[in-house]
């Protein structure tokens, strides 16, 4: 009962939905940085949410099942394919025993997720199956030989023609709240923050992902003693270029904290080059 990997492509990670409330000892979150595409997923293939899938960035990822499995590709518009036949994304497939799942390359979004009815069934790490990047914490990233094995769920399957959802695209808006030290900058760059068009960077993983455009200047020194840091906070370091952290981002840092995004399921789908603004 079990997923063989045949080719990962960069960065491809299990993901569920997180080590919540742990930061206090040192641990973060971590889980699907698109939360609300492997929630649906995960539905669609009749698991609880909190099912562990897989999270691949861009694309490039080919499975071969070795038993039938129902499994949904959900998030970043990516073309896939079962077999030879191309299937949509946000619907439920039946995979036959043999059959390989591949996903190309990204055209709308960055994150797909792929779900497996019964979720994976990997040992849980301080309550969760997620790989967190920063921590080690968690299964390895995924490569070409891995076997992943799949559990079973009691809930019903639930057949959808396609659930109507969709990622954002080359342009996302996202809401900012102040941070609790936007005093540490200048005046002017609060409306910098949330007036300019900011371009992602290549700069771009699961911890975190810089943002081209403007520089914040400081109002004297760009450091201050480390504090508790929590998803979506917006650091600003000594280059004066803000990096928004995500999911496997550090619990602690030492640079001003202008604001805060809340809008991070958008934040996961951000891909190189496409264009942010930030809504105070």
């Amino acid at each position: 009962m079990s997923l063989r990997i045949e080719a990962a492509g960069p960065g491809t990670t299990v993901q569920d939905l997180g080590r919540p409330g742990l930061r206090a000892v040192g641990v973060g979150s971590s889980g699907a940085l698109d939360r609300q595409s492997h929630r649906i997923a995960q539905r669609l293939v009749g698991n609880r949410e909190s099912a562990a899938g897989i999270e691949v960035p861009l694309g490039g990822l080919r499975l071969r099942a070795t038993r039938d499995h129902w499994v949904v590709v959900a998030g970043a518009e990516t073309p896939v394919y079962a077999g030879s036949r191309a299937i949509d994304l946000w619907r439920p497939h039946l995979l036959r025993a043999g059959e390989p799942l591949e996903l190309g390359i990204a055209t709308r979004g960055i994150r797909a997720y792929v779900a497996v009815r019964g979720g994976l069934a990997l040992p849980p790490v301080l309550g969760s199956r997620s790989t967190d990047t920063l921590a080690g914490l968690g299964p390895e990233p995924l490569r070409a030989g891995d076997e992943l094995a799949v559990g079973r769920t009691p809930l019903p399957l639930h057949l959808v023609d396609l659930a109507p959802w969709r990622v954002p695209g080359e342009h996302i808006e996202a809401r900012v709240v102040p941070g609790p030290r936007r005093d540490y900058l200048e005046p002017g760059a609060w409306d910098l923050l949330t007036g300019e068009t900011w371009t992602a960077s290549t700069a771009a993983d699961r911890v975190g992902v810089r943002l081209d455009g403007p520089l914040l200047r400081h109002r004297g020194s760009a450091e201050l003693p480390s504090e508790g840091m929590i998803p979506g906070a917006i650091q600003v370091p000594p280059s004066g270029i803000p990096t928004i952290l995500l999911a496997d981002g550090p619990v602690t840092g030492g640079y001003p904290v202008i604001g805060v995004v809340l809008d991070l399921d958008r934040i996961g789908q951000l891909r190189p080059g496409a264009t942010l603004r930030l809504r105070g």
